[in-house]
């Protein structure tokens, strides 16, 4: 395929994919059961922190989170202390782990002016995830949790981070993602480049590189910004889609 039919394809697979019967199988639907902005931000990035795996368990996790939170997460997370008691597990990811994001996410809210703050919408996107990854860390927490916040300087395409930023950004009014943050741009977004959205680009021709890394992204980004300037990551509907529901041979 040429690019240009690669790009008419891909906007009819988007039509096919971007709308609100996406949400049903989609951890973005525990998000959905908020309207005040902190909540939606705060449930938003830690069900994208736990979104690997099962989609069935990272949706039972998430709404376990909302239950730990009592149902109001803004208010949860400024008075949040560390004597609060509570058993949280997905995957590696544990109630240790918790308690640190429930630490930073209060040190971002009350320093920092919340999480859209503190993703610095100056900064292009790959400077921007790694800023706001030492921002989070100034707080104390085990080596070990570490690993759950991605680092685009260690080669990581920031799979989690980048699906959060286009849940609180993109906004097409198609009732999927929230458009929340409004000083931030579509036009800056990067897919969230996880195991379906690689093998639909690969099929296409969209990227080359065999790992699903941060090199591979800015290569698959570097068409899809052509393809749309405006809303480059809409077209993360239309590529996850393809795979998932094994539409291309």
């Amino acid at each position: 395929m040429e690019l240009n039919d690669i790009k008419i394809f891909l906007d009819s697979k988007v039509e096919d994919y971007n709308h609100t019967s996406f949400i049903s199988d989609d951890p973005i639907q525990v998000v959905h059961q908020f309207s005040k902005k902190e909540d939606i931000e705060i449930i938003g990035f830690l069900t994208a922190t736990i979104a690997w795996g099962n989609r069935k368990s990272i949706i039972k996790n998430a709404n376990r989170l909302v239950e730990i939170m009592q149902q109001r997460p803004h208010e949860f997370i400024l008075s949040y202390n560390d004597d609060q008691e509570f058993d949280f597990v997905h995957r590696t990811f544990n109630s240790e782990d918790l308690k640190f994001f429930f630490r930073s996410l209060q040190n971002i809210y009350l320093n920092f002016g919340g999480l859209e703050e503190v993703f610095d919408r100056k900064l292009p996107t790959k400077e921007r995830i790694v800023k706001f990854r030492n921002t989070f860390l100034l707080v104390d927490h085990l080596d070990r949790s570490k690993k759950h916040l991605s680092n685009p300087d260690k080669g990581s395409s920031a799979k989690r981070i980048n699906m959060y930023l286009r849940w609180m950004i993109r906004n097409d009014k198609k009732g999927v993602d929230f458009g929340i943050w409004k000083k931030h741009k579509s036009a800056d977004l990067y897919v969230p480049l996880d195991v379906h959205t690689g093998v639909s680009a690969r099929q296409l021709g969209l990227i080359t590189r065999n790992q699903n890394d941060w090199k591979a992204l800015e290569e698959l980004m570097a068409h899809l910004q052509k393809f749309d300037s405006n809303d480059p990551c809409k077209y993360d509907f239309a590529l996850f889609g393809l795979s998932a529901n094994k539409e291309l041979n």
